[in-house]
Formats: C-alpha cells, sequence, structure tokens
C-alpha cells in the first residue's frame, strides 16, 4: 500500500476515481447503491495504486474487530496448547485473528470476562477448560458476544465436551482387567481456585469402577495436588514408599502421570515390572515416554470448538446453546502390564458387573 514511498489511503483512491471517499467505501463493501461506471472507476484506481483496504479498519466500521478471542488458563500447559493449535487451524483462511486472553487467577478471570463484553475486544469469544462464572456470561449474552466452551459447561452457550467420568472408568477398568487391585489416583486439588472439575469426574469414574468391581482403596490412595509435575512426583514418591505399595497409579493427567514416572525411577522401580501407569490426555510427549493414556481429541476438540463459532458469526447470531460430544479412548503402549507373578486377566475377573468390557470406549494399543 505505498507509492513512492507514502501509504496509499482510500483518499488516494477516491482522488483518482474522481469520486468521494464514501463512494469507495461502498465499492469495497459491495453496496448496490453504486452503478456499474463509477464501480469500474473505482476498481481500476484500486488496481492502479494497488491499494489493499485494512481488514481491521473495514471491521471496525462494520462494529466488529475481525478477532477472535481465546480464553485459557495456564495456556502453556501441553493440552491447552494442542487445544490451541486446533482452534488455529479452524481459523486458517477466515478473516480473522486469534486474540489470546491467558487466566492464573480468579481476579484475573474476573477481569477479562469484564472487558470482553466489547465488541471492539473481540467478536467471539472461545473460553477453555474455565467453567466461567453464571453472572460473567450472562453479561456476554446480553452483550451480544457469541462465546463457546471447550472443556467445560456453562448455562445457555454450547460446549464441546468429553465424559471424564467414563475416561476414569476405562483407565481404572484396564488396570483392573491386568490384575491390579492395589490402584492407586492422583488428581488435582478439588478445591482449586479456578473451578476445574475434569480431574474430580476422572476421579468418580476410578471410584465407582473399583466399587463396582469390588476391589476396596487403602486409606491415603487417592492424592491431590497443584496441576504440576513436580508436585505429582512428590506425592507418588510418598505412595511408593509405602509397605502396601501400589502396583498400579493412575493419573488424571498425562503431565501428573510423567511425574509419576520419575518418582518410579528415581526409587529404583521398573515401570511397568513393579509399577504401571496410566494418564489422561495423549499429549505428544506421552508418544515418546511410552505412556498408557486415555486419549481425548484436543486437537478437534479446539478445531470443532472455533468451528461452531465462526458459522455463529457468519450467521450472525449467538449460537445454539448444545453440547458437542467427542469420544475417548484408552492407548495402551509401555507403562502397564499385570503385575509380577500375574497373568494378563481376560477382563472377567474384575469387570464390574455394571460396567461390561464390551460397554467401554475402544481400546488401541500401540507397539513400541
Amino acid at each position: 500500500q505505498r507509492e513512492r514511498g507514502r501509504v496509499v489511503t482510500i483518499a488516494d483512491v477516491a482522488a483518482q476515481a474522481g469520486v468521494g471517499a464514501g463512494t469507495v467505501s461502498r465499492v469495497l463493501n459491495d453496496s448496490p447503491r453504486v452503478s456499474e461506471a463509477t464501480r469500474a472507476r473505482v476498481l481500476a484506481a484500486i488496481s492502479d495504486l494497488d491499494y489493499r483496504p485494512n481488514p481491521l479498519a473495514r471491521g471496525l466500521s462494520r462494529g466488529r474487530c475481525q478477532t477472535l478471542g481465546v480464553v485459557v488458563p495456564f495456556f502453556t500447559h501441553a493440552s491447552a496448547v494442542e487445544r490451541l493449535r486446533g482452534v488455529v487451524a479452524a481459523l486458517d483462511g477466515s478473516r480473522y485473528d486469534l486474540v489470546l486472553f491467558n487466566v492464573e487467577s480468579p481476579v484475573h478471570r474476573d477481569e477479562h470476562f469484564a472487558t470482553l463484553t466489547r465488541r471492539d475486544r473481540a467478536d467471539g469469544l472461545v473460553i477453555m477448560s474455565l467453567p466461567p462464572p453464571p453472572s460473567s456470561l450472562a453479561r456476554l449474552a446480553a452483550s451480544g458476544v457469541p462465546v463457546v466452551l471447550l472443556d467445560a459447561r456453562g448455562e445457555g452457550v454450547p460446549a464441546v465436551v468429553t465424559d471424564d467420568v467414563d475416561g476414569g472408568r476405562l483407565a481404572t477398568h484396564h488396570l483392573l482387567t491386568l490384575g491390579h487391585e492395589r490402584i492407586a489416583f492422583i488428581g488435582d486439588d478439588p478445591d482449586n481456585p479456578l473451578g476445574f472439575t475434569a480431574g474430580g469426574r476422572r476421579e468418580e469414574g476410578y471410584r465407582q469402577t473399583m466399587t463396582e468391581a469390588g476391589v476396596s482403596t487403602p486409606p491415603g490412595y487417592v492424592r491431590h495436588g497443584p496441576h504440576v509435575r513436580s508436585v505429582a512426583r512428590r506425592i507418588a514418591e510418598e505412595l511408593l514408599a509405602r509397605r502396601d505399595r501400589p502396583t498400579a497409579i493412575f493419573a488424571s493427567s498425562d503431565t501428573q502421570a510423567l511425574g509419576v514416572l520419575e518418582a518410579a525411577r528415581a526409587r529404583g522401580l521398573d515401570v511397568p515390572g513393579d509399577v504401571s501407569v496410566v494418564g489422561f490426555d495423549d499429549v505428544e510427549v506421552s508418544g515418546y515416554a511410552g505412556l498408557t493414556t486415555v486419549r481425548q481429541p484436543l486437537f478437534e476438540s479446539g478445531r470443532l470448538g472455533a468451528r461452531v463459532l465462526l458459522d455463529a458469526l457468519d450467521d450472525g447470531h449467538l449460537p445454539e446453546p448444545r453440547e458437542y460430544w467427542l469420544a475417548l479412548e484408552l492407548i495402551e503402549r509401555s507403562t502397564t502390564a499385570p503385575p509380577r507373578g500375574r497373568p494378563r486377566s481376560s477382563g472377567s475377573t474384575h469387570a464390574p458387573s455394571a460396567y461390561p468390557a464390551e460397554g467401554l470406549k475402544r481400546s488401541v494399543k500401540e507397539k513400541r
């Protein structure tokens, strides 16, 4: 947009075409209120001057800023990065840019939600893994900002989700089928300030499956802590130092499961010979670590959520408040095996009667 070193403006195009700037604007916006002869002169001037309109300025003139906002807690976490990749893929080729709003505290969250009711901040919002306060959702709806939730639910807005309870059952059933009974669980702090629920729901699936199998959980086998690998390692070290050491540990995320692997190897324990480990998410590093995990479609959830939002913006209305469910699957790698001295079960010994093996999501075994 430069002619002899200076920026070409809409006024330059208007002067060359012999029309007003408003006429050039109407041509750029495909208005029918321009004659074909005038339209041809304006387009010829645009071509001669190599003028390209600023998409942000055009969007603001229509009450839009041509951006989609993604509100995400701790965006450097591997699962958040993978979902963001899906959002970016959906935006490829669209007229929208991505603006990231990172959240690390409830105060930070509330500040973002208070300012994002303005359409000059973002035309629509993807809120990731963060249950919004109902009051914030009501304000966003009243302001006309469309919202889609990923890995969370909220009243009156669409959500892309997976069944975390089912995922917890899937991981626990896998370990029971291998013949494990002393199965510990490491999850997120249930009183976390941002209200995350996924870890608690995965724990619910673990407890249900253990109870239905008739397998008791020793006191202290269920532990919680912040979603940090080093914290999970410390918790795992305490579990593995017990006289009734667990033969298997289910961690509610791959990040925490990697901490468990570090703890086991630091104590000189063989994985999976001495202790089996299962994670949740199937982030990229899990394949390199050979981690058995419950795979959730992180990339696809980000792409689907952004697509729902883009469709709503194209249609000019708030998206339909429905839930989009994505399937989970167990990815069996090298960190799980039967406990020492016990052959792999056929699946009948510990399969809970109310939740038979054939009712589980698909299991995939990867060879290494």
